[in-house]
């Protein structure tokens, strides 16, 4: 009965923990799509050394920075999580392909999705916790 889910109200402190895992997850990313437009040393490395070729850093940082925009917009705030899903689960498959650690980038997923499902009433009522 999809009629029945109604957004709840938001209670202040839902907002600004959401808000919070939103700017943490935001930082992260904006961060990350920099190095990859400045390109330091380091940052090609890694990139050797997760199998990437350098040249795809700044399509991947144009990539990751639209995502977080479109996150960001409380309008499109559902379709940048779910892009964002993606990107980060590429991330995640390149760290299991070479055995790294691939934490950060599900804790970054579980931070967009967190923020999201904290800040819009909107998504619990579509995924609500039982009590």
């Amino acid at each position: 009965m999809m009629a029945d889910a109604q957004p709840a109200s938001n209670a202040k402190w839902m907002t600004w923990t959401g808000w919070a895992c939103t700017a943490l997850a935001l930082s992260g990313l904006v961060f990350s799509a920099v190095m990859k437009f400045v390109g330091p040393e380091d940052m090609v490395k890694e990139f050797g050394r997760l199998g990437w070729p350098d040249r795809l850093a700044f399509g991947l940082g144009i990539l990751e920075l639209t995502c977080a925009i479109v996150y960001v917009i409380p309008q499109t705030s559902v379709l940048g999580a779910i892009l964002l899903t993606g990107y980060l689960g590429g991330a995640v498959a390149t760290h299991v392909r070479i055995d790294d650690n691939f934490v950060p980038p599900i804790v970054m997923g579980v931070l967009v999705w967190l923020g999201l499902f904290l800040r819009d009433p909107r998504l619990r009522a579509l995924i609500p916790l039982r009590k």
